[in-house]
């Protein structure tokens, strides 16, 4: 069995899930997430804990699991805490400020790019960071991918858009040699 299925998932305090007809709905202070179970995987609800199941035991459903189980954990965690993801914005003259529902960034390009933010992502520019925050995971990462993808970081001189954690491999420029 998958490692990660086979780990319980603890309901937090202040969280109402329903489950009927393979559809979960998680409702909490922040706000609501619904999502489709796969046919192959089944939900065990008790009173504080989330219990994944599968039907027959092959490779495929063990992963399916797995991704369910992460799945139900992620949406859990994103309507009690919530999700935030920060990119950060190199070069001389990058920058980015908020304008309603989206972002308007100047990388160096002949016209400023906006960015349109889809619903339930909420960001805030402070200096060079963009931080972007909202309840569903896969949203905000695929939001901030999206993001980074308008100018991603160079190897020479870093300048770009990359992710806060994010290490960057710088390369050695040419040396001028005769």
């Amino acid at each position: 069995m998958s490692r990660v299925g086979k780990k319980p998932v603890t309901i937090p305090a202040k969280v109402k899930i329903q489950y009927k007809d393979r559809i979960i709905t998680v409702t909490g202070e922040k706000g609501s997430l619904t999502s489709t179970v796969h046919p192959a995987i089944d939900l065990a609800i008790d009173d504080k804990i989330i219990q994944v199941t599968m039907e027959k035991e092959t490779r495929n459903n063990m992963a399916l699991q797995g991704m369910v189980r992460s799945i139900v954990d992620n949406m859990l965690v994103g309507v009690s805490k919530g999700f935030e993801k920060s990119l950060e914005i190199n070069g001389l003259g990058y920058r980015a400020e908020v304008k309603g529902n989206s972002i308007v960034f100047n990388l160096g390009y002949s016209h400023p790019i906006d960015f349109k933010l889809p619903e339930g992502v909420a960001a805030s520019v402070e200096k060079s960071t963009v931080k972007l925050s909202g309840i569903d995971k896969q949203l905000i990462g695929q939001t901030a991918a999206t993001i980074r993808k308008l100018r991603p970081p160079e190897p020479y001189k870093g300048k770009g858009i990359k992710y806060t954690a994010e290490q960057i491999q710088r390369k050695a420029g040419k040396t001028g040699t005769k």
